[in-house]
């Protein structure tokens, strides 16, 4: 009974294995570290040239990882203060300069996670003057 337990064993660490070096050589091992951060967002109030948004819960996240887009538009070049680590309880102020951001009472909101391309918040706000 024993060679047969032997053969089962080396049978289930050589599957692993082929699963763990398959994953890797595939280039799927390198999308593990590129997940979005897990949190919870409000938008407290905006206008046409700046909007505060209020991290309501979740992990910490590096201010520098997000980018905001307004009505499917990436705003890049846009001032957000506090800077550093973003922790519950923190409104940040994503400011933009010339031009301002898009004129409207219904605009769509986003926070993207850069380095995982995934939109992490969507809010709706009042950005007009």
């Amino acid at each position: 009974m024993s060679p047969v337990i032997g053969v089962i064993l080396m049978v289930a660490i050589t599957v692993i294995l082929a699963a763990v070096i398959g994953t890797f050589v595939l280039g799927l091992g390198d999308q593990l570290g590129d997940t979005a951060p897990q949190a919870s967002f409000d938008i407290e109030s905006s206008n046409s040239t700046a909007v505060n948004i209020t991290k309501t819960g979740g992990q910490a996240i590096p201010s520098d990882d997000l980018v905001i887009a307004i009505d499917g538009t990436r705003y890049d070049n846009v001032t957000v203060s506090p800077g550093g680590d973003w922790q519950t309880g923190v409104t940040q102020t994503y400011n933009e300069g010339t031009p301002n951001f898009p004129d409207s009472d219904d605009a769509t909101v986003q926070l993207i996670h850069d380095p995982s391309g995934n939109v992490i918040f969507e809010g709706t706000a009042d950005l007009t003057a």
